[in-house]
C-alpha cells in the first residue's frame, strides 16, 4: 500500500493532521491502535476540551469547526462553560459519543482512510527519510509506503525508533500521574456543587483520614458533565508509571479501577447529593498525559510561556496554567504562567525534527522542556497542532522539499486563512 500521508495515532492531534491532510487533496491513512477516534476522549470519556478559549477566544481552525458543529444540533451537543478550577478559562463541554461520530464524519468528508485496531510497529528507513510505516492488525503485518509520515500516537514510538532524540518525562524519567476517570449518574447538582470548596477537601481528608481513600485524593476533582445530574470524576490518579511500558499501563489501570470503586462508595456514602447516584463510563485504561519529548528544531521553554512570546511561525494560541499532575516528588499545580490578558503560541519548529525528511510530529510528544509541557499540552492545542503539521505536510510534498525547508510563512498564513486565531500577527479575536 501506499499513500502521500501516513498519520500514526487517531488522538485530537492524529485527528487534526489526517483532517487538514486530507482536505488539502492528499492520499491520507490514519492508523489508530484502538478501536475508535479521540485518543484522551476515548480513554477518559468526558474529558472537557480545556483551553479552547486562550483570553475568552477560541483558537479557530478545526477545533472551532468541530464544536460549531456540536453546538448547532438540537439539542445541542456541546456548549461552552467556564471552568470551575483555579487559572483555566472557560472549556468546551460535550457529549462524548456524539462528538465521536462528528469526528468519524469528519474524517469521512476528507477522504480520509481510517484503520481502526492497526498498531504502528516501526519506520522503515531509508537513509534520513521514512520509507514506510510498518504495522499490524488482525490480518497480518503491513508495509505502507509513506510520502509524509505525521506522528500523532502520544508516546513518539515511531519519532523515537526513526532515530529522534527524545527526553522521558522531566529528563529524569519522572513523569506526570496516569489517572482513570469515570461519571456518577443521578447526583444532585444542587447538592454537590452547594460545596464551596471546588476541590472537596474536607470530604477528601476524612475519606484518607478514615482509610477509604488512597492518600493522593487529597482533592477530588469533580466537575459537573455535560448533561444534568451527571458527575465527570476525574481525581485517582496513579503515580510513578511509564507510559511506554504496556505492563505498567495494565497494572496502573487496575490499580485506578480499585480507587475508582473506593471513591464512588464513599461519594455515595458522604458528600451530599450523592445518595443515589453510580457509577458509569468508567475508562477502558488509564489516561496518560506524559511520555517522550522529541526534540525538535526549537524547544519550547517556561521562559517563552512566561514572557508570553508570539514566534513568527506560531500555530496556535494558549494561555493555559502550569497543570502539573504529580510528577514523582511533585503535587497537582494550576499555577498561572503568563499576565492575566496575555497568551503565548507554539512554533512551527517545534514539531519538525532536525535531520528526518518527510517527519513531522503532534500532540504531546512536541519539542518542550517539562514546565511549558504542562500548559501546551491540551485537547484543542494538540488538534491544532496536528492541523499545522497536515498544512506543512501538504506544502511540503507539492514543493518536493524536506519538512525543515517548508516555507513556514506560507503555513501560518493557510492557517490563519482556514481560520486559526492569534497567529500571524493578528490579534486573537473572535470573527
Amino acid at each position: 500500500m501506499k499513500a502521500d500521508v501516513v498519520v500514526v495515532g487517531g488522538g485530537t492531534a492524529g485527528f487534526g493532521a489526517a483532517v487538514a491532510a486530507g482536505r488539502a487533496g492528499l492520499d491520507v491513512h490514519l492508523l489508530e491502535a484502538g478501536p475508535k477516534v479521540g485518543g484522551v476522549m476515548a480513554f477518559c470519556p468526558g474529558m472537557p476540551w480545556g483551553a479552547a478559549y486562550p483570553m475568552g477566544t477560541i483558537v479557530g481552525g478545526l477545533m472551532e469547526d468541530l464544536s460549531n458543529r456540536l453546538f448547532a444540533m438540537q439539542p445541542p451537543a456541546a456548549e461552552a462553560r467556564p471552568c470551575t478550577l483555579a487559572n483555566f478559562g472557560p472549556e468546551i463541554q460535550y457529549d462524548h459519543d456524539i462528538a465521536t461520530i462528528t469526528m468519524f464524519e469528519m474524517l469521512e468528508e476528507a477522504g480520509v482512510h481510517v484503520h481502526l485496531g492497526a498498531t504502528a510497529i516501526e519506520p522503515v528507513m531509508n537513509g534520513d527519510r521514512i520509507g514506510a510505516i510498518r504495522y499490524a492488525d488482525r490480518g497480518g503485518v503491513h508495509d505502507m509506503a509513506a510520502g509524509m509520515v505525521i506522528d500523532a500516537s502520544g508516546d513518539g514510538d515511531i519519532s523515537a525508533k526513526s532515530g529522534v532524540p527524545f527526553e522521558l518525562g522531566d529528563g529524569k524519567g519522572n513523569m506526570m500521574a496516569v489517572t482513570l476517570s469515570f461519571h456518577m449518574l443521578g447526583a444532585d447538582w444542587d447538592r454537590v456543587f452547594a460545596e464551596p470548596d471546588p476541590y472537596f477537601r474536607r470530604f477528601a481528608a476524612k475519606g484518607i483520614s478514615e482509610g477509604r481513600l488512597h492518600e493522593d485524593l487529597h482533592q477530588l476533582y469533580l466537575m459537573r458533565g455535560f448533561h444534568r445530574d451527571t458527575v465527570f470524576c476525574n481525581s485517582v490518579v496513579v503515580r510513578g508509571v511509564d507510559g511506554t511500558r504496556p505492563d505498567q499501563i495494565s497494572a496502573a489501570t487496575q490499580e485506578g479501577r480499585r480507587r475508582c470503586l473506593q471513591l464512588a462508595e464513599f461519594l455515595r456514602a458522604d458528600v451530599p447529593g450523592f445518595e443515589e447516584a453510580r457509577m458509569a463510563s468508567l475508562g477502558p485504561t488509564v489516561g496518560v498525559r506524559e511520555t517522550r519529548k522529541l526534540q525538535g528544531m526549537i524547544r519550547v521553554s517556561g521562559a517563552d510561556l512566561a514572557r508570553g512570546r508570539k514566534f513568527s511561525d506560531g500555530i496556535v494560541a494558549c494561555d493555559n496554567p502550569i497543570d502539573d499532575v504529580m510528577r514523582a516528588g511533585s503535587e497537582m499545580t494550576h499555577d498561572a504562567m503568563i499576565e492575566e490578558g496575555g497568551y503565548y503560541t507554539i512554533p512551527l519548529r517545534a514539531l519538525i525534527p532536525e535531520t528526518i525528511e518527510n517527519l513531522m510530529f503532534a500532540g504531546r510528544i512536541l519539542s518542550a522542556d517539562p514546565t511549558a509541557f504542562a500548559s501546551v499540552r491540551g485537547m484543542p492545542q494538540c488538534m491544532a497542532m496536528g492541523q499545522a503539521a497536515g498544512v506543512a505536510a501538504a506544502f511540503a510534498i507539492r514543493d518536493g522539499c524536506t519538512v525543515q525547508a517548508v516555507d513556514r510563512a506560507r503555513v501560518v498564513e493557510e492557517l490563519v486563512r482556514q481560520g486559526v486565531r492569534g497567529i500571524g500577527g493578528r490579534a486573537l479575536t473572535p470573527a
